[in-house]
């Protein structure tokens, strides 16, 4: 009961801060757009291989990409606020309440699961014009991806944020990390049309099996096994993630 009343404090704090500065969620809505608008109606050529013969289609594969790169990118970078907190010592004074460092982890980052998920609900709603239908149980359920891959992304780079504190030396090493995860994963295309080599790579990554349950979801394949293979491995990725993270939350803020 505390963890859950610690939690709660530290992520009314964290989403009233949100709630003061929404440029935040502007900001990491307005580049997804562009892809949405600029790049998308470029890929029923490229897709018609897979059966995307018209824009909507096309949207129905390209659009759970472009909501699990919010996750990657939008997560991976959560820790320079964490940065900003432990300089300006926000961090510091929490170390002499007695709120659980698990909360101070948990709180924070639920505040980012909320944030990409109100950036992935716009991102839908602009893609709705353009042809793209998805039934709402199967969209529910791949926003459960969404939330759990946010969850694990900022938990990520909490524990980064707290191993390197200083924005040279993690600048390098989230981009290290965001950039090969982003292309294993096939966000940009479906990795079905990459050499055999390379869909055996993607296998490796976590995230390609999110993305591919999230497009059978759209596609309207609940049923298909990549679908609870990609909630089984980002379940069991996000609970190390957020374990890795607290044992740095309790150790590093004592």
């Amino acid at each position: 009961m505390k963890l859950a009343r610690d939690t709660w404090l530290v992520f009314q704090r964290q989403l009233l801060l949100m709630w003061r500065t929404p440029i935040w969620i502007a900001v990491g809505v307005i580049q997804p757009i562009f892809y949405l608008l600029l790049f998308a109606p470029l890929l029923k050529k490229v897709l018609e291989p897979m059966g995307a013969t018209t824009y909507a289609a096309a949207y129905q594969i390209y659009v759970p990409g472009l909501l699990a790169v919010l996750c990657i990118f939008g997560g991976l970078y959560t820790g320079f606020s964490l940065l900003g907190e432990l300089k300006a010592g926000v961090i510091e004074r929490s170390r002499v309440t007695p709120v659980s460092r698990l909360a101070l982890l948990l709180g924070r980052a639920l505040r980012e699961v909320v944030a990409l998920l109100v950036q992935a609900v716009l991102i839908t709603l602009i893609a709705l014009p353009f042809g793209l239908r998805v039934d709402p149980l199967n969209l529910l359920l791949a926003y459960l991806l969404l939330g759990l891959l946010a969850l694990m992304t900022s938990a990520i780079s909490y524990g980064i944020a707290l191993v390197l504190p200083n924005d040279s030396a993690m600048a390098p090493v989230v981009n290290t990390l965001a950039q090969p995860i982003a292309l294993l994963s096939g966000v940009l295309l479906p990795l079905a049309l990459a050499p055999m080599w390379l869909q055996t790579m993607a296998k490796w990554n976590p995230f390609y099996w999110a993305v591919e349950g999230m497009r059978a979801l759209f596609s309207g394949n609940i049923g298909d096994s990549v679908v609870w293979q990609g909630l089984l491995i980002v379940v069991v990725m996000t609970t190390g993630a957020v374990y890795w993270s607290a044992r740095l939350f309790s150790t590093r803020i004592r």
